[in-house]
């Protein structure tokens, strides 16, 4: 598990931060940055000043990534992009989570390397990684502006025939349901989102449409809610388009991937983040996934012997 529980002793009173860069080798704003968050104690009791001072032995909780071997499809000497399988969390959820995309950025390339946004857990493909605080700062920067195209692949339930423009409003509002907390509706108070819609390859065989979607805005579950609103839900979506029971299920981790078949059409969700464009110190990049993801949806559909077209 990549958040360990290290057992240290400072022989003489100092600063604690002082100590933990000097015992550990981390960076100064990070070590911080721990200490902020109440990951070392002393005696049962936290330290949460940052500038506090620490002598004899202590316990400090830090995050020691561990690599399942999954390697950036491009890397630049600022950046690099990671093609993530669908299933892998972005970032680790809680202390207790076992892998995330986070592991493999933080061995591959050191702490000081990020996401620079974020996809759901559920969503494969691509994902832009700054590899160290400058770069963080301006990446975060081109999304906030909207400077970089994002581009997606879906396979969607029904025949959707012409290009479509979405702006629907949408609203995620927290409730004592477990359940809300992951369900964002199409609302007149939410906030402004935009998708572009483009059909790509229509298979009458299994009545479903493989589209490329493009979102102006970035929005928790946009591509998916807004696919879901106009009849064309995203084959694979154990949220939207299902039953209340079946949500809950899945969101504790009871539904198999046989039911999710069964329920949904496939034993994933069909989105794959496809492509980025964007400028970077005057440089151009178009970076596009490798992953054949006509092939991956057959899979994922246990579908045999339909002929797969190339995109």
């Amino acid at each position: 598990m990549p958040f360990v529980t290290k057992k240290l002793h400072a022989p003489t009173r100092q600063k604690a931060f002082l100590f933990l860069i000097s015992e550990l080798g981390l960076a100064q704003h990070e070590t911080q940055r721990l200490i902020a968050k109440g990951r070392l104690t002393q005696n049962g009791v936290v330290m949460s000043n940052q500038a506090g001072y620490i002598e004899g032995d202590f316990e400090f909780i830090c995050f020691e990534p561990l690599s399942q071997g999954l390697e950036p499809t491009f890397v630049a000497n600022d950046f690099a992009v990671y093609d993530k399988p669908s299933g892998v969390l972005v970032h680790p959820q809680s202390r207790r989570t076992p892998y995330s995309l986070s592991d493999e950025i933080k061995h591959k390339f050191g702490h000081d390397a990020n996401v620079a946004h974020r996809i759901d857990q559920e969503t494969s493909g691509l994902v832009l990684v700054s590899r160290n605080k400058a770069s963080e700062r301006v990446l975060k920067l081109l999304f906030e502006e909207r400077e970089i195209t994002k581009r997606y692949l879906a396979m969607v339930h029904g025949h959707l025939e012409h290009p479509l423009d979405i702006q629907e409003p949408l609203l995620r509002k927290e409730d004592v349901c477990t359940l809300v907390r992951m369900v964002v509706k199409v609302h007149s108070d939410g906030k402004a989102s935009r998708t572009f819609i483009k059909p790509l390859q229509y298979f009458p065989e299994l009545n479903m449409t493989l589209v490329e979607a493009s979102p102006l805005t970035g929005r928790t579950h946009q591509i998916r809610v807004h696919l879901f609103h106009v009849k064309h839900p995203i084959v694979g979506d154990p949220i939207y388009g299902q039953d209340e029971a079946d949500i809950i299920r899945f969101l504790d981790k009871e539904l198999t991937p046989e039911e999710r078949l069964s329920k949904g059409g496939a034993s994933r969700l069909l989105l794959h983040a496809h492509s980025l464009e964007f400028a970077y110190e005057g440089e151009n990049y178009h970076i596009v996934s490798k992953e054949d993801f006509i092939t991956t949806c057959f899979k994922a559909m246990k579908i045999d012997g339909v002929s797969i077209p190339s995109l």
